[in-house]
């Protein structure tokens, strides 16, 4: 299986934060940093994203609705459904955790590697994975807002302005500037992946610093752990087997259904750590937990998928089916695992 090397960077910014935690001043310049650092990274991703490839994708609107409702409505659902687990499986903060990440929009990078790997619509990959991060800037605080509500420790109707804020602001701006600065972004894309990475693991760290402060770490115990770990793995089963054969069903063709799979199944890490760093505040390490965990577990399954995907049949061209795409079932079905 593969381990993703970022995340083996996020768990040891966690030990860092464990060991060395951000106290008094110290823990005021990282939150600022943080804050800092996270609204260039929104002003980064409005400026990356071209208008026209959002005009473009939108004449694929079905295959769009269809990953934003698996993100936005099926997914929060399941979450939903997960409460029956408390307390047997789940305590109460690790639900509202799990809940919380159930609401965050779909990953952009991923989805679009393995949609590739697999031989899907790549394309679609690009702009349904962008979509779903767009809405989820709005759609996420709110769907908090209605479902988490005051339960999410420091969340509040002020964070949902203070999110929107810091996160659609820098990103309305990135949008306006594009023009400017939009090539400029383009041929130092991997320099500035850097900025991505580095707000993250500074997210991160504000996060469980002040988790380490405040204790909340001696709530979790290693069973609590491996039922996390158990409840998310049936999760990303399911939304899997439902975004393939869904897709299926709706009659989209081989390339579409695995765009559909890979974005729709999947929830972003560099999303839902800004965003759970001002919903929850304090308790913002246990609440991102799951994130971190479920982001790890879809992409070692995710992986293994796109390579099987990758020597599926090709699909006979002669009959199109219903998303606008030619195609047929032969042989789109017989590796789904």
């Amino acid at each position: 299986m593969p381990i993703d090397p970022y995340i083996l960077l996020l768990l040891g910014t966690v030990g860092l934060a464990a060991l060395l935690p951000a106290r008094g001043t110290g823990a005021d310049i990282a939150s600022g940093a943080s804050t800092a650092a996270v609204a260039l990274l929104f002003f980064l991703y409005g400026a990356r994203l071209s208008t026209r490839e959002v005009l473009d994708g939108l004449k694929h609107w079905r295959l769009h609705v269809t990953v934003l409702a698996c993100t936005f409505v099926v997914f929060p659902v399941l979450g939903l459904a997960a409460r029956g687990l408390v307390p047997v499986f789940l305590t109460d903060p690790l639900y509202q955790g799990l809940l919380f990440l159930t609401l965050v929009p779909s990953t952009i990078q991923s989805s679009i590697a393995f949609t590739s790997i697999a031989r899907g619509n790549v394309p679609a990959a690009i702009c349904a994975g962008s979509f779903s991060s767009l809405v989820g800037i709005v759609a996420t605080p709110l769907l908090a807002a209605t479902l988490l509500g005051g339960s999410g420790g420091g969340f509040s109707a002020d964070s949902v302005v203070k999110i929107v804020l810091q996160l659609l602001a820098p990103f309305v701006a990135g949008q306006l500037l594009r023009r400017w600065i939009g090539s400029f972004v383009a041929r130092h894309r991997k320099a500035l992946g850097l900025v991505d990475r580095g707000s993250i693991l500074l997210v991160v760290y504000t996060a469980f610093s002040a988790g380490v402060v405040q204790g909340v770490w001696h709530q979790v115990s290693p069973a609590r752990l491996g039922g996390l770990l158990a409840v998310e793995a049936v999760l990303l089963a399911v939304m899997l087997l439902l975004t393939w054969y869904g897709a299926k069903a709706l009659r989209f063709g081989r390339e579409d259904r695995i765009a559909i799979q890979f974005a729709g199944s999947k929830k972003s890490l560099a999303a839902g750590l800004p965003m759970a760093s001002v919903l929850f505040g304090a308790h913002a390490s246990l609440a991102v937990l799951p994130l971190m965990l479920f982001h790890q577990m879809q992409l070692m399954v995710c992986a293994v998928i796109a390579k099987r995907r990758s020597h599926d049949p090709a699909e006979d061209v002669t009959a199109p089916e219903g998303s606008g795409r030619p195609g047929s079932e032969v042989g789109a079905g017989t590796r789904s695992g």
